[in-house]
């Protein structure tokens, strides 16, 4: 089917709707897979990083992600995560994806606030949908500060100032956490869903080290998009650390792959039902 948009993913989804980070064409495919399996529209994320990691091209990537998710029995999104700069931002569009997350969070709150309105503006200006963040959510590269939380009243002010669509948010979670040991404030992710207007879905980013039931209750309290990266990697890795170490000899390297991507399958379609609610 055609390629559909993180914004209509995230607003028709039941429950939370859930956004994979993918690295390589394996991780694509196993969203991909999964999300098919269980009859859940998706979102597939590509990140700075990943472009960095790609020689700099986000355009290979995107366009096998574009490719899978045109053949997808359900709905499937692109979306180009955490882009700190404007290049990449005004490469976006022509590479396919139809949002971006354009993350100033680094920077003071007026340079955030001012950065974040003009990336919004060429976002809306060229039809893609813009996510931001506030707070600096924990565990990224060392710059994010973990105790940090999003205030809701500077919440309220920086996306009426803005203009984004949808809002991540520091509520306890942290980048890069390979135990699912997190607690969120729930209380706090309530008071950002009531000072923001309903229109303006709220972001999890770090939920790969938020236990299930914390992710339940967290889509309860109004999370709408969960964002998911390194589950899906220690699934991956694990699975060919476990496959080297029984057997460390042959050249092909497909059928090691082929169990890596089907350790990330099992892992995101576990992960749908839960934010979708049918787990």
């Amino acid at each position: 089917m055609p390629l559909a948009t993180t914004a209509s993913i995230v607003a028709s989804a039941h429950g939370g709707a859930c956004a994979f980070n993918i690295i390589t064409l394996e991780h694509a495919e196993a969203v991909v897979v999964a999300a098919g399996r269980e009859g859940i529209p998706v979102i597939l994320q590509i990140s700075e990083n990943a472009v960095r990691f790609r020689l700099g091209r986000p355009h290979p990537l995107a366009a096998a992600a574009r490719a899978l998710a045109e053949a997808a029995p359900v709905p499937v999104a692109l979306h180009l995560d955490h882009v700190t700069g404007d290049a990449l931002l005004y490469e976006a569009a022509e590479a396919g994806f139809g949002s971006v997350m354009y993350d100033a969070s680094r920077d003071p709150y007026e340079t955030n606030l001012t950065r974040t309105e003009a990336a919004a503006r060429w976002a809306h200006e060229n039809g893609l949908w813009l996510e931001a963040e506030l707070g600096e959510v924990g565990g990224k590269d060392g710059a994010h500060a973990p105790g940090a939380r999003t205030d809701p009243a500077e919440a309220a002010a920086f996306v009426a100032a803005t203009g984004v669509d949808a809002l991540a948010v520091a509520v306890g979670s942290s980048h890069a956490m390979t135990s699912r040991s997190a607690r969120l404030d729930h209380d706090l992710i309530a008071a950002l869903r009531a000072a923001l207007p309903a229109s303006v879905p709220l972001v999890l980013h770090g939920s790969s080290g938020v236990p299930d039931d914390e992710l339940r209750r967290a889509v309860a309290a109004g999370i709408k998009k969960i964002n998911i990266g390194t589950a899906l990697n220690v699934a991956f890795t694990g699975t060919l650390r476990d496959s080297f170490a029984a057997e460390s000899s042959g050249a092909d390297p497909r059928a090691r792959l082929e169990a890596a991507r089907e350790a990330m399958a099992t892992e995101t379609a576990h992960l749908l039902r839960v934010v979708s609610g049918r787990d």
